[in-house]
């Protein structure tokens, strides 16, 4: 319960939570009124947002071949985005849903037709008003399939989009409930006129104005002035994100006051920068995993009993333990856990059997070594998980190769390219929004290239499904014949561990790493 206190407390500092909200939370924790006021009081003094100075980060995750266009963000340029970018809506902390762009949401009663009513006077970095014409470019320009977006499946489904004065209106082919959670998908980016003149420029209406772009060695922005939520983000002067893709040297730049701010901590190494002083470990927990995928349509993965021999030689306990060190949970090979609400907690866990995967890989008739391919930058701790895999593969008589590559250029010719590697995922608000990313058979960032129809049509008919009874068991059934047929092995379910120096005020956690990629918008220097 102290973490949690310690948590509300922190958000309460940090101008995340308001004296009511903290008040209703801490009562539902069980703690009385005369503490959580007591509470509430120390949290009111604590030190505020600070403005000035240069916060630097040092991240993972880039590479020379990374742009700015919003449809193409992952890893370094995505958490960038959100200090440049802004969106119609935003996932909070907790999960919930934060009124950006958007002021007002509302639909229809059978949830096909979904308004968003645009705040006036908001303005881009080249001086242009935002307006519901520039949201229904953007959405135009990443549902259109040559954009290759990787938006591209969550917009599958839309039958139309209307800008009317200042609503942007969007008519759903099937009804959706989930259709706001849907627009948190970091591509979509609001940009003057949908970025479809150039969207690798950076205009956008976030906090911070684009000043460096190096990709793969640093990006850089200075506060934009007329940013429309100036008490919320953007209190530094600058920005400055620093490519360190090496585990070891992100830390020594850490240690050594060369940056403020890094992500993808190793959870072997949490204990030893918790010794220093100077510096905080930050976690959060979420629907982030790290996984392996394998192309469906590639030999020998074309072959569900090669697919299910590896599924079954994985020690997920031993991977856990090792590897996530307690900062995270075993995985069941689909992409669900208890983050989701509608989660099914009754679908069996698979285990390490190496006789059941000797069996199902003799049965495939594949013979001779399997290449998995890997990098430190795939998550933390990569290339060690590759290795228990290969050992554990060995006892249920599978050659495993493990093909270490180099961190520049992984996204670029490995991730989506080639037929097995090791790769990771932040996870998404709503199990649609997770499912139609990645394992919609039309999805560009289909990464398992697994195409199943029924699949498909259940994906359609739950999207349509008001009853939330009804809707949970058609996604039980989705992650049952994701589990068992796809081309994902899903070993865990992983925390996000960040680490600060003591100067960075601010910092609250969230579902994923680096407050959901807003740190830097959202942080600042202590005085």
């Amino acid at each position: 319960m102290s973490q949690e206190l310690d948590y509300l407390s922190r958000r309460v500092a940090a101008g995340a939570l308001n004296r009511r909200e903290f008040l209703g939370r801490a009562t539902a924790l069980g703690v009385s009124a005369t503490f959580a006021n007591s509470l509430l009081a120390g949290a009111a003094f604590a030190e505020g947002p600070v403005r000035g100075g240069l916060i630097k980060g040092g991240l993972s995750g880039g590479e020379a071949t990374q742009d700015l266009d919003p449809a193409n963000f992952m890893m370094a340029p995505l958490t960038f985005g959100k200090c440049w970018g802004e969106y119609l809506v935003a996932v909070d902390a907790d999960g919930g849903l934060e009124h950006r762009l958007a002021e007002e949401i509302g639909s229809s009663k059978d949830a096909k037709v979904w308004t968003f009513k645009i705040r006036q006077d908001v303005e881009f970095h080249n001086g242009k008003t935002v307006t519901a014409e520039d949201v229904k470019a953007t959405m135009e320009r990443h549902s259109d399939e040559k954009s290759k977006s990787g938006a591209l499946g969550v917009l599958k489904g839309i039958e139309s989009f209307k800008a009317d004065g200042r609503n942007f209106v969007i008519t759903l082919k099937e009804p959706n409930a989930d259709l706001p959670y849907l627009m948190t998908d970091f591509h979509l980016v609001i940009q003057p006129n949908g970025g479809k003149d150039d969207p690798t420029q950076g205009v956008g209406a976030g906090p911070y104005k684009v000043t460096v772009n190096e990709p793969g060695v640093r990006l850089g922005g200075e506060r934009f002035a007329n940013f429309w939520q100036s008490d919320k983000m953007g209190f530094a002067d600058q920005i400055e994100l620093i490519i360190i893709n090496d585990d070891t040297a992100r830390i020594s730049a850490l240690q050594g006051g060369q940056v403020h701010i890094i992500n993808a901590v190793q959870p072997k190494v949490v204990d030893l920068i918790k010794r220093v002083p100077t510096l905080k470990i930050e976690t959060g927990s979420g629907p982030g995993h790290y996984n392996f995928a394998m192309f469906c349509n590639t030999a020998p993965f074309d072959n569900n009993d090669v697919r299910m021999a590896l599924k079954l030689a994985i020690d997920r306990e031993e991977i856990v333990n090792k590897i996530l060190r307690g900062y995270g949970t075993v995985g069941n090979d689909f992409p669900i856990n208890a983050a989701y609400p509608l989660f099914s907690n009754d679908i069996e866990q698979r285990v390490f059997d190496p006789d059941k995967a000797k069996f199902h890989y003799k049965k495939s008739g594949h013979s001779g070594p399997i290449l998995l391919r890997t990098s430190d930058v795939a998550f933390s701790g990569a290339v060690d998980a590759a290795q228990l895999f290969q050992q554990s593969c060995a006892k249920a008589g599978i050659t495993l190769e493990v093909g270490r590559e180099p961190g520049d250029g992984y996204w670029a010719e490995v991730w989506n390219k080639k037929p097995f590697f090791a790769t990771n995922w932040r996870g998404r608000p709503t199990q649609d929004q997770m499912y139609s990313t990645t394992y919609l058979s039309t999805a560009e960032w289909n990464e398992s290239r697994f195409v199943n129809e029924k699949f498909d049509k259940l994906l359609m008919e739950a999207r349509g499904e008001l009853d939330q009874d009804k809707r949970k068991a058609l996604y039980r059934e989705m992650g049952i014949i994701v589990r068992d047929e796809g081309g994902e092995i899903i070993p865990m379910f992983n925390q996000s561990i960040d680490a600060t120096s003591d100067k960075i005020g601010g910092f609250v956690g969230g579902r994923a790493e680096l407050m959901d990629g807003y740190a830097f918008a959202k942080c600042w220097l202590k005085a």
